[in-house]
């Protein structure tokens, strides 16, 4: 399911718009690919280097600033690939499944 932010007009997952209703799911270990974690890392610099390009140049807070529009696509991505990434089930869970496994 997409929607659009408010302020880039582009299509972009729920689950990257509403963190805090998904924040259960953020809490939980994820196994992350060698593929996704590049994307990952590439995204945060990325991210990086326009908030700080933003700082330096003194931005100003709109909603028609291209280069806020830019790091919001970027963070909307960013959660999308690590929200797609497995979980990793909590260690009590695998203990009982290992221990229920023994026991068969």
């Amino acid at each position: 399911m997409a929607a659009s932010t408010m302020t880039t007009g582009f299509p972009v997952p729920i689950s990257a718009l509403a963190p805090n209703v998904f924040s259960d799911r953020l809490k939980r270990r994820r196994s992350i690919s060698p593929h996704a974690g590049h994307a990952l890392e590439i995204l945060g610099h990325s991210i990086e280097y326009l908030t700080d390009e933003f700082i330096h140049e003194g931005g100003t807070f709109s909603a028609n600033n291209s280069q806020l529009q830019a790091v919001q696509l970027l963070m909307a991505l960013n959660r999308e690939i690590y929200l797609e990434c497995p979980e990793v089930p909590p260690l009590g869970r695998r203990l009982r499944a290992f221990l229920h496994f023994k026991a068969n």
